[in-house]
């Protein structure tokens, strides 16, 4: 049987350009869509923008352009975001398209000839940023309880749906679908908010207060209220009342993507609107939380958005996709900062996940003629490391069912890891002299692990998988997750080395212009600077070092320095450096390939014995020997030391 799921995102109002929130909503479905693609099914993924309402009306009024030409600015903007951040959409729809509004007005023609919209005096408190009213109670402090906006008294005649005439329906198929809404908590609040009465649903507007919206079939002088024509869109995007074959192909699949602050929206009112229509309801309601500024939800009327394309230019926007799918669990919020991108990056993927593969590559190139060694001699700690590998993508696979994406990156994460830590105890750069086969076996163990690691995080990075794939002499992805496993990797086939996979990044704070506003601090009183004559070095100046975990690449004598050592080292950076080290009369060259160390890295380039010497090796000295200062447990290349 055909496995298959449709994937939505909420069709994101045109009233102003993209920003990180769109971006994340966006990555998370594309995600989902491609995890699901890879585990075997057929997949189906809409989105688009939502065009018609009293602040897109406003809004072109204020930019001096009719609706449409504003609609259509906009909604390219939307249009162009998807590509820049890699996303494969399969549909974009626009509620200003006929394919649409036809298919708003047939619905709500349907719902009127049974009695399900009727018309009816309403009086109200009005928001027009939240384009809805409100009732006595539901203000706080006489403010819109949604966006904290003002509202006003409006008393006007209006349709209405008979909303409350579903709800004992809606309670039932709560009740009998505990993972309807993804995170169980987000359905325990749908779930409260119906042990109260539903109130019947104003569904329009009067073209003398809004022009721009679609008409009703039934009474021209009015225009549909915003979300009853936006929610239509999952329905026909899909062939609704048209094509019925592809309906019924992808609708009992549906999976809406959307954030927690349309919840109610999605499950209420969506959810009563498609059982007055004899439409079943979608498969899941998959609930996101909201990326925080200073702990304030982004907003385009708060003016704190952070612009997707900017930071994708900046960062990569493989580096951003990661971040935002790695740091906020589904249902959450998290807090954004463009340092918390840096961060991830430098620690998981250039840490981790590059410099692992750089380190591979650079002993396969050097002891196998750059071609994937044969198998050879195994222990106990490689049949370990085959089991992890073996096992990942079951684990995967269920934690994304699970809609826990955290955790199927984590576990995916923590196979490199181990990886990690397999690659220094087995220290394959030094046996390779007395046993190549053994190094050869090790190597070949990694590799496998990385190509399962590529295709499992190939739905988060897809062209930098590829990247990765293509450096272990791989066409591309497997099809599907069920054919991944150790041993795909063929012995004798050349394997490349290229740029770095992912460079190391530098956070650049803004300038001060441009840093959100401090809080007043109290002054603190000066501290004394120690005289230069005394030998103290100030916190300042201790502030400057930049001391970083560093891997020795190769060492050899430098002709005519009896105590010098020329080494390359590895620094977890675009390339190795050459550094000079006084350790001659403690270590022999041959011993030091693989050896971690401490380097002082930002230590001024100078010519020693005609060798430009590119920092400091830390070294301790006992019983007249040097002595590497090295950390007490394994750490990536790389890392920073505090």
């Amino acid at each position: 049987m055909t496995k298959r799921s449709y994937f939505t995102t909420p069709i994101y109002y045109a009233n102003g350009r993209p920003h990180i929130g769109h971006a994340y909503c966006s990555v998370l479905t594309d995600t989902f869509r491609r995890y699901h693609a890879l585990f075997g099914y057929e997949t189906h993924f809409l989105t688009g923008t939502d065009e018609h309402g009293q602040k897109v009306q406003k809004s072109a009024e204020n930019a001096g352009v009719s609706p449409a030409e504003y609609v259509d600015k906009m909604s390219q903007a939307f249009r162009d975001l998807l590509p820049d951040l890699h996303v494969e959409n399969d549909d974009f729809i626009r509620t200003t398209e006929p394919r649409h509004t036809e298919i708003v007005r047939e619905a709500l023609q349907s719902l009127y000839d049974k009695g399900d919209i009727y018309q009816n005096q309403y009086e109200g408190w009005y928001s027009e940023r939240a384009e809805r009213f409100w009732t006595e109670k539901d203000l706080v402090d006489q403010k819109c309880p949604e966006t904290g906006g003002p509202v006003e008294r409006v008393s006007e005649k209006n349709y209405f749906f008979r909303m409350s005439k579903y709800q004992p329906q809606l309670i039932e198929h709560l009740e009998k679908n505990r993972d309807w809404i993804v995170p169980a908590s987000r359905w325990q609040e749908v779930r409260s908010f119906l042990e109260n009465p539903l109130l019947d649903l104003s569904i329009s507007r009067p073209k003398s207060r809004l022009s721009w919206g679609i008409p009703l079939p039934f009474d021209e002088d009015f225009v549909t209220y915003v979300w009853f024509d936006a929610l239509l869109n999952y329905c026909s995007g899909i062939g609704l009342y048209r094509d019925d074959q592809r309906f019924q192909t992808w609708w009992p699949h549906a999976n809406h993507f959307l954030g927690k602050d349309i919840l109610t929206t999605h499950s209420v009112y969506w959810g009563t609107m498609l059982l007055a229509l004899d439409l079943p309801l979608p498969k899941r309601l998959v609930t996101t939380g909201m990326w925080l500024i200073d702990n304030t939800k982004m907003s385009k009327s708060l003016g704190n958005v952070v612009d997707p394309l900017s930071l994708g230019d900046k960062y990569g926007a493989e580096v951003l996709r990661y971040f935002l799918m790695r740091d906020i669990v589904i249902g959450l919020d998290a807090s954004f900062s463009e340092e918390a991108v840096v961060r991830r990056n430098n620690s998981d993927l250039a840490n981790d996940l590059g410099n692992l593969l750089r380190r591979t590559i650079t002993l396969v190139e050097r002891g196998f003629d750059s071609k994937i060694p044969a198998p050879g001699p195994s222990g106990d700690e490689d049949a370990e490391l085959e089991q992890l590998i073996n096992a990942v993508p079951r684990v995967v696979e269920e934690h994304i069912m699970s809609h826990r994406l955290h955790d199927a990156i984590e576990q995916t994460m923590q196979v490199v890891r181990a990886m990690n830590r397999y690659i220094d105890h087995t220290a394959p750069f030094k046996v390779v002299k007395e046993d190549p086969a053994r190094a050869g076996e090790t190597l070949r163990h990694i590799l496998e692990g990385l190509h399962v690691v590529a295709n499992l995080l190939h739905p988060i990075m897809p062209e930098k998988m590829n990247e990765l794939l293509s450096n272990l002499g791989c066409a591309g992805p497997v099809k599907t997750a069920q054919e991944l496993h150790y041993g795909m990797l063929e012995a004798g086939t050349p394997i490349k080395a290229g740029p770095p996979l992912f460079p190391r990044l530098e956070f650049e704070a803004p300038p001060e212009s441009e840093a959100p506003p401090k809080k007043a601090e109290k002054k603190a009183k000066p501290t004394p600077k120690p005289d230069p004559g005394d030998g103290m070095a100030s916190f300042d100046d201790f502030l400057k070092l930049q001391l970083v975990t560093a891997t020795i690449v190769t060492a050899e004598p430098i002709e005519g320095a009896e105590k010098l050592l020329k080494l390359t080292v590895d620094a977890g950076e675009e390339s190795t450096r050459t550094v000079v080290a006084g350790i001659a009369k403690s270590y022999a060259p041959d011993d030091l390939p693989g050896t971690s160390i401490v380097l002082l890295a930002n230590l001024q380039p100078r010519k020693i014995f005609g060798v430009l010497s590119q920092g400091m090796v830390l070294l301790a000295e006992s019983d007249n020997r040097m002595v590497f200062v090295q950390p007490a447990e394994a750490l990536p290349t790389g890392a920073k030391i505090r």
